[in-house]
């Protein structure tokens, strides 16, 4: 059999392959996937309600350019409140980025040391958390803890916690996942953690702290650390799969912000505005420079693109932890991104083609 030959049996095997795992994946994913790109990002939105989504919010800000603000969809499904731009929204564990930039910014005012451990700073958790001795502050800014995750606590979904001491109650007296600085576990037990530890340090909540030292000198108005402090009105509705309840009055300590406010936040933490002398430094060692977010009824994503130097923020309210929604969202991000590349190519050539 001649190279020839096999190369093209190869290649029929592959096909035969692709096509069967077709069938392993949701048709809506692959109608997505392979649907024409449209020419706007709006359109996209628009596609994105079609596949589903009760609304969506995507914010772009391409240096050079002026912020671009999209929606589609409800803010309220109920009231029939189309949704808008400025609206806020839960962003779930984006909160942990500006957890990390205040850890850090302690850090170098020698008021925490990345390498003291969990027992040092909570001795009275000692008992309660595996190898307490052995975590460093370092280690759960990484997720690098072995420190099992609240939310995968068996009565987690079925017994909701209703206070944040609840809360923390299941991420503790359990086996640790791994020994510390052995693995990677995403864990956000490890983020409630620095949380209270950031409390105990200054005295006063984390919020308070953010607010202080992060929102107050980048000029973010419309960034809050609880519902407590906003008017419900304005916060999007967010809904799961089969189940009618809206889930924003459900108020569980992660912050709330707008998608343009989350893109200051987020073009300020890659180009180092953020930080002051010596923090960015530190920051680089011990976390990400983008985050994704995911809650009940609450999905975001929040990156930067350095290729084209421009931050592209996406809020959809819409989720099923069982279903497909989290891929799907992810497909249509990154059909935004590509809307958004395609453009800025094509603004290039006409900027060239305009000064020859």
């Amino acid at each position: 059999m001649t190279k020839k030959e096999i190369k093209r049996i190869l290649r029929i095997i592959f096909i035969i392959a692709s096509i069967s795992s077709l069938w392993f994946v949701p048709w809506i994913l692959v109608k997505a996937w392979i649907l024409p790109l449209p020419e706007t990002v709006q359109e996209q939105l628009n596609e994105g309600i079609d596949h589903g989504f009760d609304g969506m919010i995507v914010y772009v800000d391409q240096a050079g350019k002026s912020p671009e603000f999209y929606a589609a969809g409800w803010h309220d499904r109920k009231e029939k409140i189309p949704a808008y731009p400025q609206a806020l929204f839960k962003i779930a564990s984006i909160t942990k980025l500006y957890v990390a930039v205040a850890t850090v910014k302690l850090v170098k005012a020698e008021r925490l040391s990345l390498d003291k451990t969990l027992n040092e700073y909570f001795p009275e958790l000692g008992a309660r958390i595996e190898n307490s001795d052995k975590i460093t502050l370092r280690m759960m800014l990484q997720h690098r803890s072995g420190i099992p995750n609240f939310v995968d606590h068996p009565d987690y979904w079925t017994e909701p916690p209703e206070s944040r001491q609840e809360t923390l109650e299941y991420g503790l007296d359990l086996p640790a996942n791994f020994e510390p600085g052995e693995d990677y576990g995403y864990s956000n037990t490890n983020y409630m953690l620095i949380e209270d530890l950031i409390k105990k340090v200054v005295g006063y909540s984390h919020q308070q702290y953010i607010k202080e030292e992060i929102l107050i000198p980048l000029g973010l108005k419309n960034t809050f650390g609880s519902l407590h402090e906003v008017n419900l009105n304005n916060v999007m509705s967010g809904y799961y799969v089969g189940i009618e309840k809206d889930f924003k009055t459900e108020n569980i300590g992660l912050m709330i912000a707008t998608a343009e406010d989350v893109g200051i936040f987020l073009r300020a933490l890659n180009d180092g505005s953020v930080f002051n002398e010596g923090e960015q430094e530190i920051y680089s060692t011990v976390y990400e420079y983008e985050h994704t977010g995911l809650m009940v009824g609450y999905q975001s994503i929040a990156k930067y693109y350095p290729g084209i130097d421009t931050v592209i923020i996406q809020f959809n309210n819409t989720t099923n932890f069982e279903g497909y929604e989290w891929n799907l969202a992810e497909i249509i991000y990154g059909r935004i991104v590509k809307i958004i590349k395609k453009k800025t190519v094509d603004d290039n050539k006409i900027l060239q083609s305009s000064l020859k």
